[in-house]
């Protein structure tokens, strides 16, 4: 019964995205906007070593006989060996002596507990000259916010229920430590980055067709930030940054 009524929700959710574009729509897509912005990274800079974290089997790039591609997350899968030419599984708030030229994650670091460590030890592993790219969701859109409210238990089974589809890849702890574009672009500046650019996107409705009318309301509260350039409230960013 429940499932129906969410399926009916998530119907009219992409009707209205269908029909009204440009309310509940975007022309901006975060993760095609991330993976043009890498893959001009590869052939801007031409890195030797590659460094993908939070990845696991789901990487941003392919193996290529340009670099060496390097994984590192918490979690380890078979295909992690296939996937990269050497994986570390541990938290980038950990040390890592492994020095590369090109770092790049995906909704990772809001996981991170203590992003200050992370971002220190990324500015280490980064040779003179490298580059850091990361799409990281913001910690004030309603989503973040709700996720923080309902505690991760509940989390894990409201995914179940309301977006079975995301299951396998969602439902992690999140912390969302320092991840604001002011509080990040801050921390990078002290670790040492330079060159620090955000690109913020305000839509990220997806998480509430489970029931249309929080869809519609959180649709126009984006609308509000983005027209205002609110980055604080919006949806998620991209920054990158360069030792």
């Amino acid at each position: 019964m429940i499932r129906a009524i969410v399926k009916f929700n998530q119907e009219i959710s992409r009707a209205l995205v269908q029909y009204l574009p440009n309310i509940f729509g975007s022309s901006r897509n975060a993760s095609k906007d991330l993976t043009s912005r890498i893959e001009y990274a590869v052939a801007e800079i031409k890195p030797q070593i590659v460094l993908e974290i939070g990845g696991v089997d789901r990487p941003l790039l392919e193996k290529s006989s340009s670099y060496k591609y390097l994984g590192m997350d918490i979690d380890f899968r078979p295909d992690c060996n296939l996937i990269y030419d050497e994986f570390f599984v541990q938290s980038i708030e950990e040390k890592f002596t492994q020095r590369s030229d090109l770092i790049i994650s995906k909704t990772l670091l809001e996981h991170v507990k203590d992003n200050k460590k992370s971002i220190n030890n990324m500015h280490k592993a980064l040779n003179d000259g490298g580059l850091m790219i990361h799409y990281v969701p913001s910690k004030y859109h309603p989503y973040s916010l709700l996720l923080r409210l309902v505690g991760h238990r509940l989390q894990k089974i409201l995914i179940k229920v309301l977006r079975p589809q995301a299951a396998d890849v969602s439902g992690y702890l999140a912390f969302f430590n320092l991840c604001s574009p002011c509080q990040m672009r801050k921390e990078c500046e002290k670790a040492g980055f330079k060159d620090i650019k955000i690109s913020c996107y305000y839509r990220a409705t997806d998480y509430f067709s489970f029931f249309a009318p929080t869809f519609i309301l959180v649709a126009l509260w984006e609308n509000i930030c983005a027209k205002f350039c609110l980055e604080k409230m919006a949806a998620g960013f991209i920054i990158e940054a360069r030792k």
